[in-house]
């Protein structure tokens, strides 16, 4: 059986492929799952492995950059007006929804980023979307004028708030301590732009 035919009789290989890898990445780190334990995590021939992947870099890449995509996020049903720290749990509990399914994924980006140039990348580009959606939701929940730097610095803020915990409060593993944190700290946010709008 050649490997062209390998591929055309299991499309679904590579997704297997792909949650292998997150499983151990998430389990071990990159540099410590070989290629092989992730082709035996994911019942397929090596070789299959290497015809989607070239390299092992080429699957982190690929895993981080298709698991991370938000899609297109509707800030329309985010906002609250006149309450933008609503607004802002609001969005964080979305997102949370949203990644729901790969918990893992963040234990990986939080770990690989500080060694792998294009993991750093790929949240890069994860933030500058979600800081989009933010200024969409802050400008439609502020009942007043803002200026446009204090929303982009209010923005960046919420986005380092909810990118930069620890993989555990991520997990849905801490305490029922980080919700109050997390309103405390919205709070901090919108007053800091002059808007409270304190529920």
């Amino acid at each position: 059986m050649t490997l062209e035919s390998i591929v055309k009789e299991t499309p679904e290989a590579r997704v297997r492929i792909l949650d292998a890898a997150e499983r151990l990445f998430a389990e071990r780190g990159f540099d410590a799952t070989p290629t092989s334990s992730i082709a035996k995590q994911a019942a397929v021939p090596k070789g299959l492995l290497f015809y989607y992947f070239p390299t092992k870099s080429d699957l982190l890449c690929t895993l981080v950059g298709e698991r991370l995509d938000l899609g297109p996020i509707d800030a329309t049903v985010l906002i609250e007006p006149g309450d933008p720290v609503r607004a802002l749990l609001n969005l964080e509990r979305k997102l949370s929804e949203i990644q729901a399914d790969s918990p893992v994924l963040r234990v990986i980006i939080w770990r690989e980023q500080r060694t792998h140039p294009e993991v750093r990348a790929k949240l890069r580009e994860h933030r500058v979307q979600v800081q989009a959606v933010v200024e969409r939701v802050l400008r439609g929940s502020v009942l007043r004028p803002i200026a446009a730097g204090t929303l982009r610095t209010a923005a960046v803020a919420w986005v380092a708030i909810l990118t930069l915990r620890p993989p555990a409060d991520h997990a849905g593993i801490a305490t029922d301590d980080a919700a109050p944190d997390l309103r405390a700290l919205a709070e901090l946010i919108c007053a800091g732009m002059g808007a409270t709008g304190l529920a």
